[in-house]
């Protein structure tokens, strides 16, 4: 992770998020790199702008560094955000979010964890194995006591996806 602490005006935490996505989406691109996420977010007294990066086969540190200092070049100059905040650039970690279809599709075969917006099958938790994203729809494999189960969910219908660890 790379960390730097900026000072900023106001925008909302949407209108932040957006921006800071339209500068670093062509410095990604020109490295070739997957823009995976942007958080704004207040955790104690502290504001902090994450983006998370990746690549096939991981990121490493110098290209999260690279990534932050050019990025922090465009916030100095836009300053989209009030008052004092850290920026950090990192790898989504193992249990990166998976918020669109190319996500989906590319974790096939992932364990993941599933929050709907309503029941499915009773439930709107789910953890199991992604079988297939196809027509806009998630198939999950998942363990109810003994028995294997699989639950066909609503790609829009999803409130929150990630790839989840699994300790069996």
């Amino acid at each position: 992770m790379y960390a730097f602490v900026k000072e900023v005006y106001s925008l909302s935490k949407k209108e932040v998020i957006s921006k800071t996505e339209e500068l670093v989406q062509p410095i990604v691109d020109e490295m070739n790199l997957e823009l995976v996420d942007v958080e704004f977010v207040k955790e104690g007294k502290n504001h902090f702008l994450r983006v998370y990066i990746d690549k096939e086969g991981g990121i490493d540190i110098e290209e999260c560094g690279k990534v932050s200092e050019r990025l922090s070049e465009k916030l100095d100059a836009e300053d989209p955000v009030e008052g004092a905040y850290f920026l950090e650039v990192s790898s989504p970690g193992v249990e990166r979010k998976l918020k669109t279809r190319d996500d989906f599709e590319k974790f096939v075969g992932s364990y993941i964890h599933v929050k709907t917006y309503e029941p499915f099958d009773g439930e709107k938790e789910f953890y199991g194995d992604l079988l297939s994203f196809e027509n806009d729809e998630v198939t999950l494999s998942f363990q109810v006591k003994t028995r294997k189960k699989e639950v066909i969910i609503p790609f829009e219908k999803i409130a929150k996806a990630n790839i989840a660890v699994s300790f069996s």
